[in-house]
């Protein structure tokens, strides 16, 4: 892995224990609790499944609450969990162990955006919430910011409780336009940052919505989370031969899935990949971040849905990897 001096990561290769007659093929999203419980978000027969933070499997629950479209998860700072399923336009909250707190957005019923359930290119107007949403994040005060999403080019922020306090974003290309807003995190100051994934740019907002600036050395960001130091970790997927960035154009020559780590003001601190998307500290679909309290960073990926799929991975490809931080 082609790395600095300042920061430097090791894969560490089956780190997870995964029981027998469990698989997680696709993992869209991993967050760290205040003990460093590793929960993953799979589209699959177990949607949460809970890690300790030495890879012991801690747990399950989910079965049969959430669509295979499944998209993020974020651990709040009462250590209860949101979780954000694109296949039936909700947020959810629930404690640690699954029991339901609240639901934003109606169950099974998007917004009317224009989008045609296939290309986010047809969002044609700016919509409530949601329409296949993404990812959610809590701000320093505890309002809720969600990114909307696949079929909407909004964000939301809510109350503690759940009141819908102001959106922002259309569709487009410019400062507070979204193509895809697809994650989002909120740092110490309140902040408000956005993977606008194919834009290839993080937008950085006020926390009433006010745009304040972007970072554009970056790549089809998927997800963004901070640290206590104000680094930011963001994963970043694949451009394929033949897809189009909205900032690049047609792509002929593919640009590899990678992380990479930001110092406050947008510098990268570190960053890595490999066109081998097989190879162990390479990314097939690198899709959702976390970090823990000693700065292991955890890697999910939608192998399957992204790859596996479309013929660009065989299918024992790694869905989820941790790297551990060596001085």
């Amino acid at each position: 892995m082609a790395q600095t001096d300042v920061l430097k990561y090791e894969v560490l290769e089956g780190w997870e224990q995964l029981p027998a007659g469990y698989a997680h093929r696709d993992v869209a999203g991993v967050a760290i609790d205040a003990e460093d419980r590793v929960f993953l978000i799979c589209r699959g027969d177990h949607p949460i499944i809970i890690y300790d933070q030495n890879g012991k499997f801690l747990g399950s629950w989910g079965q049969g609450e959430f669509t295979y479209r499944t998209h993020g998860i974020t651990v709040g700072p009462d250590n209860n969990l949101y979780c954000t399923d694109d296949g039936n336009h909700t947020v959810r909250k629930f404690t640690p162990s699954g029991k339901l707190l609240m639901t934003l957005g109606t169950m099974n019923t998007p917004s009317d955006t224009g989008y045609n359930g296939k290309d986010t290119g047809t969002v044609a107007r700016a919509g409530r919430p949601f329409n296949r949403p993404t990812n959610l994040a809590v701000g320093p005060k505890g309002d809720l910011y969600v990114s909307d999403g696949y079929g909407n080019c909004r964000v939301h922020q809510f109350s503690p409780t759940g009141a819908l306090k102001r959106s922002w974003g259309v569709s487009g290309k410019g400062p507070g336009q979204f193509h895809l807003p697809h994650g989002i995190a909120v740092d110490k100051d309140g902040r408000v940052f956005v993977c606008d994934r194919e834009n290839d740019r993080i937008q950085i907002f006020s926390p009433d919505g006010e745009y304040l600036a972007e970072w554009t050395d970056t790549q089809r960001p998927t997800h963004i989370v901070f640290d206590p130091a104000g680094r930011a970790y963001v994963s970043e997927l694949w451009w394929h031969k033949g897809q189009t960035s909205q900032r690049h154009g047609p792509i002929s020559q593919a640009r590899y899935g990678r992380v990479s780590v930001y110092d406050k003001e947008g510098r990268v601190l570190t960053r890595w990949g490999t066109p081998e998307a097989t190879a162990a500290g390479s990314f097939a679909a690198p899709h959702g971040i976390a970090v823990d309290s000693r700065g292991d960073i955890y890697v999910s990926e939608v192998t399957w849905t992204f790859a596996v799929s479309r013929g660009l991975a065989p299918a024992d490809c790694h869905t989820f990897q941790k790297f551990a931080l060596r001085s």
